[in-house]
């Protein structure tokens, strides 16, 4: 045991990196080891001697660990001394300029939007990107034959051959999340529902990724002008014009009867879109009452219960606040863009603080 222990001891001292420890370690204590088979021996050995020679032994496997942990603590802190000694920092050198961050005119307006229906006593509601076509379609009185569904219009997900599930799609707007809502909840509500929502377009003015809002109102005596005035009331605090017109065009919708396609008042001085003033109109969002097939898809009673719903780009309306020209942009991560049109990380909007800077 003494030549054993002078052996290894020597060994570890004069080892040089961490893999040479572990060499030595199996050598001295793994399976096959030079202890570890002196410890096999025990069993050939009297009761008498196994008192004698079980507590070296076990004296031996304890010291050799601890110099085995010791010479790799060495080890470890040498190489970051030298570590240490080779990355060296001055401190006296001027310090980077600090960059702010900015907020994305996405999220800035998201939360105007938010902060004004908010306001009004709407709830955020919240639902999944991929749904089946059921809530997507079928829920919305969408029929089959609709252009909606076709493929060249609507991402749906893919689906191995023999899969009976449902299909499921990328949400193209965010009317799913009413009818989980109603679902869930029952009525009355009063809910907006952003979030992001996807179609197969790209140009200017559409993305195959875009932003929207949705807001839906059931109860047992509203009526379009209660819609009117909701409108209304939005589009004024949201581009901080008081009095700004709307007008109502009869339109057609899956999901609304009747539906109407909401214009607001607006006017073109030397190639600059003002709202509020003028004679010109704009068109901006789709309404209309909730049709009574939506209603009772969501498991609510269309012969107790009626409301309004609405729609609209959060993209297109900050285009519209914020004269930000082209939609693609938003999408680009370009950084000159975001700082140009980005928000202060503080700019919190607030109806009373003020909805912008």
């Amino acid at each position: 045991m003494d030549d054993l222990k002078a052996k290894y001891l020597s060994l570890i001292a004069a080892a040089g990196d961490e893999a040479q420890i572990e060499d030595l370690r199996i050598a001295a204590l793994g399976k096959k080891g030079e202890i570890s088979a002196a410890m096999r021996e025990l069993g050939k050995m009297t009761p008498e001697e196994r008192q004698t020679a079980g507590p070296a032994l076990n004296a031996l496997k304890d010291e050799i660990n601890s110099a085995l942990a010791a010479k790799k603590a060495a080890l470890g802190d040498a190489a970051l001394d030298a570590r240490l000694r080779g990355e060296w920092l001055d401190v006296t050198l001027p310090s980077r300029p600090r960059r702010q961050g900015t907020i994305h005119p996405i999220s800035q307006v998201t939360e105007e939007v938010t902060a004004i229906f908010a306001d009004m006593g709407f709830a955020v509601a919240e639902g999944p990107q991929i749904d089946t076509d059921w809530y997507n379609f079928d829920a919305l009185n969408i029929p089959g034959h609709h252009p909606a569904r076709a493929e060249m219009d609507t991402f749906y997900m893919h689906r191995a051959q023999g899969d009976n599930r449902p299909p499921h799609v990328l949400r193209t707007h965010t009317s799913p999340v009413q009818i989980r809502h109603m679902e869930k909840f029952g009525a009355p509500c009063r809910i907006i529902a952003p979030g992001r929502v996807y179609r197969a377009d790209y140009d200017q003015t559409h993305t195959p990724m875009f932003n929207q809002v949705e807001g839906l109102a059931i109860d047992k005596d509203i009526s379009m002008a209660n819609l009117k005035w909701v409108l209304e009331e939005f589009f004024a605090a949201f581009f901080e014009v008081d009095g700004i017109k709307t007008r109502f065009r009869a339109s057609h919708f899956p999901f609304t009867e009747p539906s109407a396609e909401v214009d607001i008042q607006c006017s073109w001085v030397d190639g600059q879109l003002k709202i509020g003033e003028g004679d010109g109109w704009l068109e901006v969002l789709g309404s209309g009452m909730v049709h009574p097939h939506v209603l009772q898809s969501a498991g609510v009673d269309p012969a107790q219960w009626q409301g309004f719903a609405f729609g609209m780009g959060i993209d297109r309306i900050a285009m519209l606040k914020y004269g930000i020209p082209d939609l693609r942009a938003f999408f680009d991560s370009d950084l000159r863009w975001l700082r140009h049109y980005g928000f202060a990380s503080l700019d919190v909007p607030t109806l009373h603080g003020g909805l912008s800077r």
